[in-house]
Formats: structure tokens, sequence, C-alpha cells
């Protein structure tokens, strides 16, 4: 079964999530709990398709789990 074109993966520590960019709007943020920050970070800005300005990030814990919440900013 294949993703919508708004729907995608990303598996920065070998675990795949899937991303629902339509609902990843300005405003919005998500956390993916991951110990390759980074990698996360890297990931889901290609398949966003956004530049460095347009998103934060913070390594955070949040529910015991390690990981990045990704804000998106314009």
């Amino acid at each position: 079964m294949s993703l919508s074109p708004k729907r995608k993966k990303i598996n920065p520590d070998g675990v795949a999530f899937e991303i629902d960019l339509e609902r990843f709007t300005v405003g919005t943020s998500m956390f993916i709990p991951c110990i390759d920050t980074k990698k996360a970070i890297r990931q889901l800005r290609k398949i966003a398709k956004l530049n460095p300005e347009q998103i934060e990030h913070r390594v955070v814990i949040e529910a015991d789990k390690y990981g990045v919440r990704i804000w998106r900013v314009v």
C-alpha cells in the first residue's frame, strides 16, 4: 500500500514514522522520539521541502522519551 503524496515516512533510527505533511502547517509542531535527532531534522526537511529558516527545533525529553520537537514557523 502506498502513501498519499501528503504522507511521507522518515526513519532516523531505523523505526519508520509516518508524517502527515498536510497537517504540518505554520504554527504546528511535532515530536519525533529518536536518538539521531540531526538525521530526523534532515529527513523531515527533505520530505517537507523546507529550508532551515522555515523550522525551529529543540532536542527534548517528553513523556520519558528522548527526541526532537520541530515547529513549522514559516
